[in-house]
């Protein structure tokens, strides 16, 4: 059975939770993602050429009072380390990562190397991590913006499953 991650249901969650900008570097794996928000007036995006400059971008609009998510692979979540530490975790800055698990696959053996280090590199810096697989866990987004600003610390929602429309 294929999970069904819509794209739209992602975005409403960000409406609930007022997301106002979300920083990014568009994929090919994120096609309907892009395609949702920029036919969304509400939400900009704000485009980067590395994942490491989504960190400090964001940070700067929550300064500025804006809410902001951050949109990234797995490897880019790995490439943004430094950057994570100083403008997130160091800052107390609740932000929402929402991590594309590039190499997850709930059924199989995992044998790309960006799934088997994404778990464990969260956990090493202490992010707490939502699995969003399918529509019904999009629900989950809303309780990864609680924990963030509850513990004023960076929380993850690992996209587990390409968008779909």
């Amino acid at each position: 059975m294929d999970l069904v991650l819509s794209a739209k249901k992602v975005v409403e969650q960000l409406h609930l939770n007022n997301v106002t900008h979300v920083v990014w570097l568009p994929d090919s794996e994120t096609n309907f993602m892009y395609d949702q928000l920029t036919q969304d007036s509400s939400i900009e995006i704000v485009s980067v050429s590395r994942e490491g400059e989504t960190m400090p971008i964001a940070a700067g609009l929550w300064a500025g009072g804006k809410r902001p998510v951050v949109m990234i692979q797995n490897t880019g979540l790995f490439e943004s380390g430094d950057s994570i530490r100083g403008m997130t975790i160091d800052i107390q800055f609740p932000l929402v990562i929402f991590v594309g698990y590039r190499g997850w696959y709930r059924d199989s053996k995992i044998t790309d190397s960006a799934a088997k280090f994404t778990l464990p590199i969260l956990n090493a810096w202490g992010i707490k991590s939502y699995l969003i697989e399918e529509d019904i866990d999009c629900k989950l987004i809303s309780n990864a913006f609680i924990d963030a600003e509850k513990s004023s610390f960076p929380v993850a929602c690992l996209i587990g499953a390409e968008y779909s429309h």
